[in-house]
């Protein structure tokens, strides 16, 4: 079975840094895009960063120059590197996966994504 942890969250002054973690564990075939979401409280979730097999990234432009992602394919992992954060940064960050399962039962391939359970980063101002 297939999970996604993440790690790293925490309280921070606004101008500091933290650094999330995750790490998918369990058997998959294969690992598409990875990427970090966050919600805040009254917030619909939304998109912070994605980084492709590829090593291909993407960012919101509220965290552009702040934030980097990065992932390592070997590991299965993936990290969010957040600096010079700022109150509007608080939410929990979610980290999502676009899997390929291969059925067991007929052999097919098919699409499967996966979701960590989130961790919250509070900022102060």
């Amino acid at each position: 079975q297939v999970q996604l942890v993440e790690s790293g969250g925490g309280l921070v002054q606004a101008g500091g840094s933290l650094r999330l973690s995750c790490t998918m564990s369990g058997s998959i075939f294969s690992i598409g895009t990875m990427g970090w979401y966050r919600q805040a409280p009254g917030n619909q979730r939304e998109l912070v960063a994605t980084i492709t097999s590829g090593g291909i990234t993407n960012y919101t432009d509220s965290v552009k120059g702040r934030f980097t992602i990065s992932r390592d394919n070997a590991k299965k992992t993936v990290a969010l590197q957040m600096n010079s954060l700022k109150p509007e940064d608080t939410a929990v960050y979610s980290c999502k996966a676009d899997g390929v399962q291969r059925s067991d039962y007929s052999g097919s391939l098919y699409f499967q994504n996966y979701w960590g359970q989130g961790t919250q980063v509070t900022v102060s101002s």
